[in-house]
């Protein structure tokens, strides 16, 4: 986890790096009210299940609708049982950028680092 402050809410975690860089990215974009960063855990990837991060309008039925430094997250029912605990963060080095997800709930991921098991 990175050593900057952090809020927890419904048990997930943004960081504020993290939300800068959301920040960032809707900046632009036009018309950004009703849009949220949707966290998401969806079948799929090497190891069974895969993390989904996008910027979504929709407010579904059961989502669990939170704000962090400035950031509406959206996580669905199903996803937020996985995804409790979980911390995203943004990570920058010479070899990669992106936003990384460190979980808790999950019992494995595969060598690409985009999929989890649980």
């Amino acid at each position: 986890m990175s050593a900057d402050t952090t809020t927890v809410v419904e048990g997930i975690t943004l960081t504020e790096t993290a939300a800068d860089k959301v920040r960032g990215f809707l900046a632009d974009q036009q018309d950004v009210a009703d849009i949220a960063l949707r966290v998401a855990v969806q079948a799929g990837g090497c190891a069974g299940f895969r993390y989904a991060l996008f910027f979504d309008d929709r407010d579904l039925e059961g989502d669990v609708i939170e704000s962090q430094h400035g950031v509406t997250l959206r996580v669905d029912k199903m996803s937020s049982a996985y995804l409790s605990g979980a911390v995203i963060d943004w990570k920058e080095s010479l070899e990669a950028s992106g936003f990384s997800i460190e979980n808790p709930n999950s019992s494995g991921s595969c060598a690409c680092g985009e999929s989890a098991t649980f």
